[in-house]
């Protein structure tokens, strides 16, 4: 499928933005559909890569959206809300996404939903996640699905939040401090994505997209700290709360305007671990570590001297807005890979890093040699 035409969905954000840079390197020609151009920025200058503005939520739009392409990747998720956007956002777009691609004649869709998704989840997340996944099934699709654990990266809104959080408050009193995650790296979630597409043998599949490393999010919120220099690189201290407590604070959140740093239906995802099942095939052999410095930056395109659309929050871009704590996180410098402080990484960069043989082993064979999908 390599210089086939790839429409990316969800393409201008965070994880979006690293998948639209591995399919420009693997050769795709790539479109991201936006609702306003200004919001691809990060992107758009990508060769190889168009934006165009659209609204994915209407039937004609989407039609015409995915006519000429060869595949469809979704990301489009949404992690706070009540059961109408849920239900809107995971399981309607994929009833309408797998109707265009009838209408189109286009068969092969990569859907990113999201570990612990079940039917009979705690929470509403992650019941209409497995909701969309079970409305793509049995539509005649080449479908594959990754699940991934909670990504990070240099624009994240996970330990950035919890580390901009402790640049002003004294201590963290934290829900859910005792609940385990296996945090992955955005660029492994993109290399995944690109992965599925070039391998047939991964048509049918699940996968579980998961760090090789198990924390608990009291851990994450410590280390956040830490690693963005809070109190000499001690961080803050983080007192666990019990549930009714975390509740009314979750509830306390809701309240406040914008987007909640906790919600009462994020407190009921953390009722189970967010760790690979052992159920599926996982994509964890070739994961990276988490580590304070594996951000990178897009080598340059064109002869502008530095990557417009940088992936790690460059300067002008939104990306870099956002995230004021990027630079200590995750030590990314400007001109590309080849730039990192390599003392402090454990993973080879995407310039260097390729999977020409790898295949993905259920999680007990994972250190194992290379894979195929089961």
């Amino acid at each position: 499928m390599r210089n086939s035409p790839v429409l990316v969905l969800g393409g201008s954000g965070f994880v979006g933005r690293h998948v639209c840079e591995q399919l420009v390197r693997a050769g795709y020609r790539v479109t991201v559909p936006t609702r306003r151009a200004r919001n691809a920025a990060s992107v758009q200058t990508l060769p190889g890569l168009t934006v165009i503005e659209a609204d994915v939520h209407d039937d004609a739009a989407l039609a015409a959206l995915v006519a000429g392409h060869a595949a469809v990747v979704n990301l489009i998720a949404v992690l706070h809300g009540d059961e109408a956007r849920f239900e809107q956002m995971h399981v309607q777009l994929p009833q309408r996404i797998a109707a265009a691609m009838r209408q189109a004649g286009v068969a092969r869709l990569v859907h990113v939903s999201a570990l612990g998704a079940d039917l009979q989840g705690p929470s509403m997340y992650q019941r209409s996640k497995a909701r969309g996944e079970t409305v793509l099934q049995g539509q005649g699709l080449a479908l594959t699905v990754l699940r991934p654990s909670v990504i990070f990266g240099a624009e994240d809104k996970f330990l950035n939040l919890f580390a901009d959080l402790q640049q002003i408050a004294p201590c963290v009193p934290l829900a859910g401090s005792g609940t385990r995650f296996q945090p992955v790296w955005v660029a492994d979630v993109a290399r995944a994505v690109v992965r599925c597409l070039q391998d047939p043998q991964t048509v049918g599949a699940t996968y579980e997209a998961c760090g090789p490393e198990t924390f608990t999010l009291g851990e994450l919120v410590q280390r956040s700290g830490q690693w963005a220099g809070v109190r000499q690189g001690r961080g803050r201290p983080v007192f666990p709360l019990p549930r009714w407590v975390g509740w009314l604070q979750a509830l306390a959140m809701e309240m406040l305007p914008g987007e909640p740093l906790m919600s009462r239906d994020n407190l009921d995802s953390m009722k189970v671990d967010n760790v690979a099942s052992g159920q599926l095939p996982v994509c964890r052999r070739w994961a990276s570590r988490l580590r304070p410095c594996l951000a990178w930056r897009p080598p340059t395109w064109g002869t502008g001297g530095r990557a417009a659309g940088s992936m790690a929050g460059a300067p002008g871009t939104e990306g870099h807005k956002k995230s004021r704590f990027s630079k200590r996180l995750f030590c990314g410098r400007a001109g590309g890979p080849q730039t990192l402080n390599r003392k402090f990484i454990t993973s080879p960069s995407l310039t260097t890093y390729s999977l020409p043989s790898a295949r993905i082993l259920p999680a007990s064979l994972a250190p194992c040699s290379p894979l195929r999908a089961m």
